[in-house]
Parts: C-alpha cells; structure tokens; sequence
C-alpha cells in the first residue's frame, strides 16, 4: 500500500521530479502504477488529495487514543508501524485505500480525470414518483483504478501480503457500501410532483468513522491449511481465524496478526512516541481519560491564559467589529 505520500519531502505533485514512495520497501512507484497514471491524465492530483485526506482522517479518529496516528516528515510519514502486523496497521492500510478509491471517484463526477466521467448506468425509471438520473459517482472506476494502483504496491506471498491485501479492499469495499441515494425535487412552486435521484459517495468521515469501529472489532488471522497436498495456490493463500470458533473475516472486516505495542512509552525499536505531554481529560472514563491515555503514571496540571475574538458585532456594511477577551484555560498533561 501507499503510505509515505505527504511529507514535506515526498508530497505528491505532478511535476517531472515526482517522487512516490511505497512503504515498507521504500521504492519508487512501479512500473504498472507510472503506466496508470500516464493512461489516466489528471488523476495524480486526485491520488494525492485522496491519500492527504487520508492522513488527516486517521489523526482525526485517533486523536483521543495512545496512538494517534502520529506521522513524521521524512521517508517513513507513519514510522515503523508500517512493518507490523496490527491492528493500527491495518487501519492505515484501509483508511489509505479508501481515500485513493472515495477521491478517484469523485474526481470522475467533477469532470477532472479524462478518462472517466459520472457513473451514467443508472438511468431511466426508479420508483412511483421518481427516476434516476443527475451525476452518479463513478464509484466502480475509483475502486477498479484503487485496487490496480494501490494493490500492485504489495510483493510477496506471505501473511503480511494477504493482510495488506484484505485491508487495502475492506477500504474500498467500506466506500462502496456507504453510498446513498440523493435526490432532487421538481414540479410546480417545489411542489415535488417527481424527482431525479443519483447515488452520492459518503464523507470520508463517515468511512473513517466505520472503519474505526472495525478496528476496534478486527480479526486476528493466519494462514489458511486445507491440509491437502492437491490444494490449488490460490486456495492456500487465504486468511482464516486464529480461533477456530471464529467466523472467517468478511470483505468488510480489518484482519490482523500480531499483537499491538502498547504505544505507552517511547521506544525506538517499535517506533512508538509514547504518550508523555499528552493532553488528556481528568474527568472522562474513556480512552481519553487521563487514567487510561497516561497509562497510570498520572499527569500534571497547568493554567493558561488565553485572549480571544468575543462579542462580535457585524455592522452594516460592511465590518466586524470584536472584543478581545481574556480567560484561564485548565491544562492536564500526562507525565
């Protein structure tokens, strides 16, 4: 999967000098990937603004968490947690997917890639009182162009590959089946005799949102055994449930194998920040509770002045005018 796309010194652009980076093996894009991107002028931007807004949704979803999706300029944006099998793994892998395939899709109904326009199969009769038409997604191109630009970043046949792989397509599949049907009315005086509906992607906060709570619930998996030597490859290469009483994952669900750090303390070796400095909340129970996020080791508390704009009166026309207003701010800190 992509993953090192928005540093200071590797950000997408669509110069000659354009440097991509794959993570974990560090090389630049492929053959295949530099071959999509010629045959689809346009859609490099949409990668990177896809790929940048999936660097923001994951701080965004973990921002009350020990783990915070912390990111680095560099070569290395989301560090070495890249090269493990967790769960925080897996998120970045399916937050990264469904960035490229929500924006790629968008971008096709904006008119901005020229080889892909809206999603114009869903025309004509629809219900009693409406019918399709309008500018549909073209949420089938993003997902076929994701899977062919995103997948081909991954080499290998091991368990990493297979989890990469199951995640990059939980991320599309996520996009997909968070669509819904929009509407407009028409007819006399809004009366809305009929109207013309099209399918419309979901935010991308609405996939992260779903695909956080898949985090929380991910599968811990293995190799597949058929225990057959007249097994096919492709049989062998499948994922199932580290406890057999598990159900295999769905197309949905984040897969897993190994154990996270525990991301309470700085270590080099599993590149975690620890979270010291942290703010925290004294009050809550939740993650975001100083108990939990300073991991018992408590935390200290300061005051701070803050000045702000307040009591601001718009006057006609045309100017705000605003008081300037001072008050304490109570800080808690994990030590």
């Amino acid at each position: 999967g992509i993953v090192n796309v928005a540093s200071s010194t590797n950000l997408l652009t669509d110069s000659k000098s354009l440097q991509l980076v794959l993570e974990p093996s560090l090389q630049l894009l492929s053959r295949k990937q530099r071959r999509l991107i010629r045959q689809n002028p346009g859609i490099l931007h949409s990668v990177s603004g896809g790929l940048q807004s999936a660097v923001r949704e994951c701080k965004w979803q973990f921002r009350n968490r020990r783990w915070n999706c912390p990111t680095a300029s560099g070569p290395h944006l989301f560090g070495k947690i890249v090269n493990r099998g967790c769960r925080e793994t897996a998120f970045i892998f399916a937050i990264t997917s469904a960035g490229v395939t929500h924006s790629v899709a968008r971008s096709c109904s904006e008119g901005s890639i020229e080889s892909c326009t809206c999603d114009y199969r869903r025309r004509g009769p629809g219900g009693p009182d409406w019918h399709w038409g309008g500018c549909s997604d073209n949420i089938d191109f993003g997902r076929l162009f994701g899977r062919e630009f995103v997948d081909s970043g991954e080499k290998g046949r091991d368990l990493r590959f297979l989890m990469n792989l199951h995640n990059n397509e939980a991320g599309r599949t996520t996009v997909f089946s968070e669509m819904r049907q929009e509407c407009k009315c028409h007819g006399m005086s809004g009366s809305c005799t009929v109207r013309t509906c099209w399918m419309r992607l979901p935010t991308l906060r609405a996939v992260g949102d779903v695909l956080r709570d898949r985090f929380d619930g991910a599968s811990r998996v293995l190799y597949g055994n058929r225990g057959s030597n007249r097994a096919s490859r492709a049989e062998l290469l499948r994922l199932e449930p580290e406890d057999p009483a598990h159900k295999p994952p769905s197309p949905h669900d984040l897969v897993y194998f190994e154990k996270s750090p525990n991301f309470c303390t700085y270590s080099g070796r599993l590149g975690t920040a620890g979270t010291a400095g942290r703010a925290c909340n004294s009050s809550s129970p939740a993650l975001d509770g100083c108990e939990l996020l300073c991991c018992g080791r408590g935390h200290r508390t300061r005051t701070q002045r803050v000045t702000e704009r307040c009591n601001c009166t718009f006057h006609w026309c045309c100017h705000v005018s605003c008081r300037n207003c001072t008050h304490t701010r109570v800080l808690h800190e994990c030590l």
